[in-house]
């Protein structure tokens, strides 16, 4: 990620009035598919408002991101909520991915394609990927973000082939954003 985009969310996150504190409603009501014990990597996860929820279920939480001010944020949050959280600034276009396996793994925003073969293979056999991201689709009624940041319409589910789709929807969802969201899981090896 170039310099230019670290400062970018480095302002974003200081200049902010605050950013988001609950978790998106979309990630919550997937609750059921979500493991409640393990380790949970929460990519690009900025302030923390899904890995903080997330740390409350019980998982042990790692919070990956670009912006040191995001990740400030976050630690000081989940001291507040009484949660133990493990930040790691880390350009993820420029090193490597935190080493799993990881029993979920959640992308909120992000999209990194090039991430997406890694993801299999980070995960622990029954572990669970959860996708949020808006599509093309968004730029009908948003300008933001790029098309660059967007997914092609059905897009999500080719990116993962090696994992049992459990939800997938694409829509006009929450905030007025249409996005697609799903949740995979790693196959257990045969017996």
């Amino acid at each position: 990620m170039p310099t230019s985009d670290r400062q970018k969310w480095n302002h974003k996150y200081l200049a902010s009035t605050g950013p988001a504190t609950e978790p998106s409603a979309l990630i919550t009501a997937l609750e059921r598919h979500l493991p409640e014990t393990g380790r949970a990597l929460d990519i690009a996860g900025g302030a923390g408002r899904h890995a903080i929820w997330l740390a409350q279920r019980g998982l042990e939480v790692t919070l990956v991101d670009v912006a040191p001010a995001g990740l400030r944020i976050a630690e000081q949050r989940a001291v507040e909520a009484g949660v133990s959280l493990t930040t790691m600034e880390l350009d993820l276009e420029q090193s490597a991915f935190p080493a799993g396996p990881w029993d979920l793994l959640l992308s909120s925003h992000y999209l990194q394609r090039s991430l997406f073969p890694l993801y299999p293979k980070q995960l622990k056999a029954g572990g669970i990927l959860v996708c949020l991201q808006p599509t093309l689709t968004n730029l009908e009624r948003h300008s933001k973000p790029s098309a660059r940041f967007l997914l092609r319409p059905q897009e999500l589910p080719g990116l993962v082939p090696d994992l049992e789709i459990l939800h997938h929807h694409e829509g006009w969802l929450e905030k007025d954003r249409h996005e697609a969201i799903l949740v995979a899981r790693k196959p257990h090896a045969p017996a």
